[in-house]
This record gives C-alpha cells, sequence and structure tokens, in this order.
C-alpha cells in the first residue's frame, strides 16, 4: 500500500499560498489558487476568508467543508 502524506502544520505565507508540513517532515508552499473552481471553493476567492484554513487531522480544510487532498498539496 503507498504511503500518503499527512499534514501535521500549515500556515499563510501570501495571496494563496499556504506553508504545509506534512508527518514525514517535508515542508511545501502550495499555491492553492489552481483548486479554487467551484462552488465549494468560491469563497475561498476572497483572501479574508481562505485565512481561515485549519488543519484536520489529515489535510487543510475550511469551515464551509471544502479541502484539499495532502497528495494534491
Amino acid at each position: 500500500m503507498e504511503y500518503l502524506p499527512v499534514v501535521i502544520d500549515a500556515e499563510y505565507v501570501t495571496d494563496y499560498k499556504i506553508k504545509v508540513t506534512f508527518d514525514n517532515g517535508e515542508k511545501r508552499i502550495a499555491d492553492c489558487f489552481k483548486w479554487l473552481n467551484g462552488e465549494v471553493f468560491e469563497p475561498l476567492k476572497d483572501k479574508v476568508y481562505f485565512k481561515k484554513f485549519f488543519v484536520d487531522g489529515w489535510s487543510i480544510s475550511w469551515p464551509n467543508g471544502a479541502d484539499i487532498s495532502p497528495e494534491a498539496l
């Protein structure tokens, strides 16, 4: 079975970029703008709302239920 990374920390960088830390120690800057299509992601285009992301135990989520899978990050 393939290992799937788990997000353990995330912090806002700038624009739609988030610094993500995975459970294996890897860190990346994810530019999330490319994923902001579709009804559930529409509120995230507002940067104030975008900054309300949180680590949900495996990836990054927002209060409206939007999330981005860790393998995409």
